[in-house]
């Protein structure tokens, strides 16, 4: 504790010296200089007492700087910093991110805690500047505050889109894509070139969600394939990127604006494609009413316009601006994350050959080498099962998920004050040996067994890759059939080839891309009469 209090008293003097070195400029900049000091002091002043008065109360709490708080213990990866930060102050630490107050949970009991005890007081998320720009003011499904409106997306979500029935209806379709994403492997393999895995996975899984939720794919040819697929990339990126002006109060209004250019150059192409697909449907939907008959429901866009037009069946009525918000909350939930799961676990199967082996032995064994691998074949392969889960739990799709309290509210005896985030450390968990046997190794054994298969849909706080409690992400279901078909596919119809061993290092994003892209050589297996794709 000596030595971080001395590490805090550095970083305090480094701080000062830094304003003593731009005011020196002139005698104006003098008075700057002396404003800031007496700030600094003011502000560290009142911090000092407020941490006396309340330090019973409050969760264990690294020395903080004045006006940026803990920030610059903060690195590129916020999961890892928490981690490190996390083994000396514990599983409920608090820290502050310039005037942001935030709680970092890093074991299940606690976890459970705050998502199952506390469930009521921490149903929203926190909603930076960019995102509440790029979701038209928070008025879609992913960042709305909870309430009514949010619950009506969450119920059509889960009825009209990812229930049961409604992925049943569109099997053909995920069936059409996997086809379509396997051919094009098997032609680049047989040409001998090298595949960005990550780029085709992404479009693969774009293409699924825009068909369930558009009715079309939005990908009629190469550039607007290369647009889709940037505009998701950048999206996630610039939702996830760490923004001052977010967390440093004086900072809130100065406006950082390459950032800003950034989100509404995003936001005016996603604009535009909804503008587009928005009028098709409209056009379509007006011609059938002219012939009297009744609308369809072809896909998720095609109901919620019948609620904006006065479905008198629901209580809350959507605005178009609701719509694209809700759509756009699809693609960012439902796309990245699943293309980053398979990517990973293709990458781990890489490095471990004899898991791979024993991946694909499973499958013929399953599919008799005469078929490809169907969702309806994952009832009859546990290992390949075992080797998803194994993949969420190293690297889950995003390494810690958030959420704000609502309320002032009493957790384990500590005070947490309302407006707090919350950052539960998925990959801190991840790597507990207290919860998991050599928890860096990739083994998929661990999940072997009736007494190993751990449930994953928000239950078991050991192993939470979706979330829990009220907001947990809806996509489950869908996830837990695409993600090991399509892995399986892979694995049953191409042998990997790549130079060397392939990295497993990570990229700062609000989900948990690697930060090297996997570029392989898929060389088929089968080929003439044996060849089913």
């Amino acid at each position: 504790m000596l030595a971080q209090h001395s590490h805090c008293t550095e970083q305090q003097d480094q701080f000062l010296i830094f304003f003593k070195m731009i005011s020196g400029m002139s005698e104006i900049q003098d008075y700057i200089q002396l404003f800031m000091i007496l700030l600094l002091s003011t502000i560290a002043v009142l911090a000092i007492l407020t941490r006396n008065q309340n330090k019973n109360h409050r969760p264990p709490s690294p020395p903080a700087l004045p006006i940026i708080g803990h920030l610059h213990l903060i690195s590129r990866l916020p999961h890892q910093s928490f981690h490190y930060l996390s083994s000396c102050y514990g599983p409920i630490m608090q820290l502050f991110l310039g005037s942001v107050p935030c709680v970092v949970v890093s074991t299940p009991e606690a976890a459970k805690e705050f998502l199952k005890t506390h469930d009521t007081s921490f149903s929203n998320r926190f909603v930076s500047a960019a995102v509440h720009y790029l979701s038209y003011g928070s008025n879609g499904f992913l960042f709305a505050p909870y309430g009514e409106s949010w619950k009506l997306m969450k119920k059509l979500c889960m009825s009209e889109l990812l229930g049961g029935r409604t992925l049943d209806h569109f099997l053909p379709l995920r069936q059409q894509e996997t086809l379509r994403f396997l051919k094009l492997l098997r032609i680049k393999g047989e040409a001998g070139e090298v595949v960005d895995v990550g780029a085709e996975l992404l479009t693969l899984t774009n293409s699924i969600i825009t068909r369930m939720t558009m009715g079309r794919t939005c990908c009629e040819n190469d550039s607007e394939v290369e647009d889709i697929r940037k505009m998701v990339v950048d999206t996630v990126e610039l939702v996830g990127r760490f923004n001052v002006s977010d967390c440093v109060w004086f900072c809130r209004y100065l406006g950082l604006r390459k950032m800003d250019k950034r989100v509404k150059e995003i936001h005016d192409r996603f604009d535009s494609i909804m503008e587009r697909v928005i009028s098709e449907h409209e056009a379509a939907r007006k011609k059938i009413m002219e012939r009297g008959e009744s609308a369809q429901n072809r896909d998720l866009l095609d109901i919620l316009l019948k609620i904006h037009h006065g479905d008198e069946s629901t209580e809350v009525k959507l605005t178009i601006e609701n719509i694209k918000a809700f759509i756009l909350d699809i693609f960012m939930a439902g796309t990245d994350t699943t293309s980053i799961t398979m990517e990973w676990a293709l990458a781990e199967l890489i490095n471990h050959p004899d898991v791979m082996e024993k991946a694909r032995h499973e499958i013929d064994s399953v599919t008799g080498n005469r078929r490809l691998i169907e969702e309806s074949d994952l009832p009859n392969l546990p290992y390949l099962r075992a080797i998803v889960k194994e993949t969420l739990r190293l690297h889950p799709a995003a390494a810690t998920f958030f959420r704000e309290s609502s309320e002032s509210c009493n957790v384990n005896g500590y005070e947490i004050p309302a407006k707090s985030l919350l950052f539960i450390n998925l990959w801190s968990m991840a790597r507990d040996p207290n919860l998991w046997e050599d928890p860096l190794e990739f083994r998929p054994e661990r999940f072997m067994g009736v007494e190993n298969q751990l449930d994953v849909r928000g239950q078991n706080f050991k192993l939470i890759p979706f979330g829990s409690g009220r907001r947990v992400c809806p996509g489950i279901s869908l996830a837990l059939v695409v993600v090991p078909t399509n892995l399986g596919a892979m694995i049953q119809c191409f042998e990997w080839k790549v130079s060397g061993t392939v990295s497993m290092e990570e990229k700062p994003s609000i989900t948990l891309p690697r930060a090297h892209p996997l570029i392989c050589v898929p060389v088929p297996r089968f080929s003439g009469e044996n060849a089913y794709i």
